[in-house]
């Protein structure tokens, strides 16, 4: 009987795709919960399935003592002998159940324990997975969009998730059918049947993830992201270095011909990215986070921690503030410090406007 069991539990493993370990553990429980019915729902019931050895071991565990108070949990030392030669009170034996017994109860307290042990393994494998995926970038398909909300239903793996219309980027529409990326903000609920997911598209952390995925370097370890900031679906500012001096962490991260900056901008819908270079030196990695705008001094601000003066050329003070400011926003949040942009005005005009009378 016992190789039967197993043999149809290798079959079930196979055809749920489900780990022969998480498969053993559910019915375990499964098993457990149906048993113990018999036993008052006392905790003293306990399966154990090898399916190395083909064996599989159910059993009660009872306390001996002088005087009986609990029928179900205890054990004169008398019947104890029979599972535990010299047992005397106060010791704990453990009465195996014939596999018969075990059926019968299953079959009169739970006909469906089986099932429940089967979709117990599904779940808890199911939570595994996706705590694994947890901060991680997965590859979902669009199932369908709710008309009145916006909202994306997802499809991954064997179940179904919601991408929030507010964690789509703003310009985007999917339609049924569409493979797309997304970033698992957070899973929880992890107690329930199926996990509780977050997605997004709108995370920084899905720009870094595509990032690792398409430059060798990163995922190597040899160009690492020191930081990000991000307006989804307008522009991005990433900042990068290289533990190797050989090896230029902005053109490895732009590609060949602008090859693989090009693919994650392709993935994200036209979204901007600025590729810049990370400098210990703050003034200096102010000066390159306000790319594309050209930076001729960065001046640290003696009474405020954290903020700096950054002079730009005339013609370029537009181009460093950005539309509606964004450029010196993303920059800001990029780095951490304050940016006050000015623009270079000639000694000059500057004495002039010194001399001139003031207004009445």
């Amino acid at each position: 009987m016992n190789q039967e069991f197993f043999e149809a539990l290798k079959l079930l493993s196979k055809e749920k795709r489900i780990q022969m370990d998480a498969l053993c553990e559910g019915i375990q429980k499964a098993i457990v919960t149906a048993v113990k019915r018999d036993f008052n729902n006392k905790d003293i019931v306990f399966c154990e399935i090898d399916a190395d050895k083909q064996e599989m071991k159910v059993y009660v565990r009872k306390n001996v003592v002088a005087e009986i108070s609990d029928p179900d949990c205890d054990l004169l030392p008398e019947q104890a002998q029979k599972y535990k030669s010299g047992a005397v009170p106060g010791d704990i034996v453990e009465i195996p159940l014939e596999t018969k017994d075990v059926s019968r109860i299953a079959a009169d307290k739970g006909k469906h324990v089986l099932r429940q042990g089967i979709r117990e393994a599904e779940h808890g494998q199911l939570r595994e997975e996706f705590q694994s995926k947890n901060q991680e970038m997965i590859t979902a398909k669009v199932q369908r969009i709710e008309p009145e909300t916006g909202d994306a239903i997802l499809e991954i793996g064997k179940f179904e998730e919601v991408l929030l219309k507010s964690e789509q980027l703003p310009e985007e529409t999917f339609k049924e059918g569409d493979i797309i990326k997304v970033y698992v903000v957070d899973v929880k609920d992890l107690s329930r049947k199926y996990p509780k997911c977050t997605l997004s598209r709108t995370h920084p952390g899905l720009v870094k993830r595509m990032f690792e995925n398409e430059v060798p370097e990163i995922f190597d370890g040899i160009v690492e992201i020191k930081a990000i900031s991000r307006e989804a679906g307008s522009r991005t500012k990433i900042a990068v270095t290289s533990k190797d001096e050989n090896v230029d962490p902005v053109g490895a991260c732009i590609g060949p011909r602008g090859v693989r900056v090009g693919k994650i901008v392709d993935l994200l819908g036209g979204e901007k990215i600025d590729i810049v270079r990370y400098d210990e030196d703050p003034t200096a990695f102010v000066a390159a986070a306000l790319a594309p705008a050209k930076v001729i001094s960065v001046t640290p601000d003696p009474d405020i921690e954290n903020a700096c003066t950054v002079i730009v050329p005339a013609s370029q003070h537009s181009l460093a503030i950005g539309n509606k400011g964004q450029n010196a926003r993303l920059a800001a949040k990029l780095t951490g410090w304050k940016i006050d942009i000015k623009p270079d005005v000639p000694a000059e005009e500057t004495a002039e406007e010194a001399q001139a009378p003031e207004a009445e």
